[in-house]
């Protein structure tokens, strides 16, 4: 594989798992915020309220981010977390089938984290010094 097709591939992998999440699963989760009701599950203990705070961070808001690849390893954790809270605490008792979706998207989390964001990201354009050649 040459670097430009592992760039590439980064881009297609950011951009399917960075926006699916975030119009998918944060987007609703975002309006159901927004719009004031505040139920939701609590599978860590902090209430349902933080609890939903933080799966629009982790969904919505990191789902955003790694799809323009901006911050892609940090927003890449929350996303990752969030990811690893669905599987094991919300549809452990639920069976493979409704765990493996968190999990696929638990994998391209550490996949970005391994081998963060490729050269085309707003990362790469904004944060990697160009040195004259």
């Amino acid at each position: 594989m040459t670097k430009g097709n592992f760039d590439l591939g980064m881009l297609v992998l950011r951009i399917w798992f960075g926006l699916e999440m975030a119009i998918a699963h944060g987007m609703p989760k975002l309006m159901k915020l927004l719009n004031g009701d505040f139920g939701f599950a609590d599978p860590i203990g902090v209430g349902p309220t933080l609890s939903l705070i933080l799966a629009v961070f982790g969904e919505f808001i990191c789902g955003i981010t790694i799809a323009l690849g901006l911050f892609t390893r940090l927003s890449a954790i929350p996303y990752l977390i969030t990811m690893l809270v669905a599987a094991f605490l919300v549809h452990w008792g639920d069976g493979w089938s409704k765990m493996a979706y968190p999990l696929m998207y638990a994998v391209a989390a550490i996949v970005l984290l391994i081998a963060g964001p490729g050269k085309y990201s707003l990362d790469q354009r904004l944060f990697v010094s160009k040195t004259a050649g």
